[in-house]
């Protein structure tokens, strides 16, 4: 499918997605890209049900284009080894008391919300596109979305796992390359094995597959739009191109250091969520390298919510999970729909540079 096609069939103006990012979408965020001819995306994975709803209340509120609700698949319930987790909870109150934060570690009463619980805020919320990583959704969840007309993308890292989403009923791929900022999608592989950068990635895809493909990884500008375009790909998707947008709600501290971030400094990253996730190496990264990787995300990923919360009140963005792509340095803070203009400016720019 071109990139105008998919354009159609999603009711948008461009080929062009902000990633759902989790904890940084915010619907101010999401429907100023909508209403600038893009697809915003609520990210929600760290959403209880009733937020879901209320969020996309809030988006419908403020415009009435398409926009998508993201997801994590994750069991409903997990098996959780508490002698670890006390282990843990013992490094990272210590590493809090060593760097002068007060708060301290808890248990939660949810190491996340339920994901059966989430999907049906999102068949409630109707949105006209969902998203999902780290799995697969069940043949029914399938059948509720295609009963409400609700595209369905899934994010896939190796064209395996492409291949296994298109098996499934799939719209759409995103396809993740290894440039991309925050969590890995992975699931059939070790996250260090489906590292394959986007370039090579789409390539591969595009060969193998006949469903449209999203390009996800790196893409900072239009000219990246159009190359993934070019490549294979029906649109592009955008995460931290948009970090640095006044409707992103990513901490100040984080935004303000990845105009200063260097290229070598973006790494994979477990010892925040306890699953891979790419994003800038700081103190926290060096302090506990390895010390934390032994629990899985969604646990890791309470526990260390605390300090998180703690780091961005007190500015110390050596202590934040600063998710982030490889190009992480080429942001370009300006509000959301000033920029989706200024990157299809650049693509068409780029296209008629091409053919001339």
């Amino acid at each position: 499918m071109t990139a105008a096609g998919l354009a159609q069939r999603l009711g948008i103006e461009h080929p062009l997605i902000q990633a759902p990012m989790a904890g940084s979408t915010p619907p101010a965020l999401v429907a100023a890209v909508s209403n600038a001819g893009g697809l915003g995306s609520l990210g929600a994975g760290y959403l209880e049900p009733q937020a879901i709803l209320d969020q996309a209340a809030q988006i419908r509120g403020l415009g009435d284009r398409p926009y998508a609700i993201g997801l994590f698949v994750l069991p409903d319930d997990f098996d959780v080894d508490m002698t670890a987790v006390a282990k843990a909870r013992e490094q990272l109150d210590a590493l809090m008391a060593r760097e002068g934060l007060a708060v301290r570690t808890s248990l939660p009463t949810r190491w996340a919300p339920r994901f059966s619980d989430q999907f049906a805020a999102l068949c409630e919320a109707r949105p006209a596109v969902a998203s999902f990583a780290f799995g697969l959704i069940d043949a029914t969840q399938r059948q509720e979305l295609r009963r409400r007309e609700i595209f369905l993308i899934g994010t896939a890292t190796t064209v395996a796992e492409a291949r296994t989403w298109v098996d499934a009923g799939a719209d759409a791929v995103c396809m993740q390359g290894a440039e991309a900022g925050g969590h890995r999608g992975t699931f059939l592989h070790d996250p260090a094995d489906a590292m394959i950068g986007l370039f090579a990635l789409l390539a591969l895809a595009r060969r193998a597959l006949d469903i449209p493909l999203i390009a996800a990884g790196g893409i900072m500008d239009g000219a990246g739009v159009l190359a993934a375009e070019i490549l294979g790909a029906s649109a592009s998707q955008l995460g931290t191109a948009f970090l640095t947008c006044p409707e992103c709600s990513a901490a100040e501290v984080w935004k303000q250091d990845l105009l200063e971030a260097k290229e070598h400094q973006v790494a994979t990253i477990n010892s925040f969520s306890g699953r891979a996730a790419r994003g800038l190496r700081n103190r926290f990264v060096e302090a506990l390298p390895q010390a934390l990787e032994g629990l899985p995300y969604p646990v890791l990923n309470a526990l260390t919510a605390p300090l998180r919360r703690a780091a961005a009140a007190a500015r110390r963005s050596d202590l934040l999970s600063e998710w982030c792509g490889q190009a992480a340095a080429l942001v370009r803070p300006q509000p959301a729909a000033e920029l989706v203009a200024r990157l299809m400016y650049e693509y068409r720019l780029a296209k008629r540079a091409l053919a001339s």
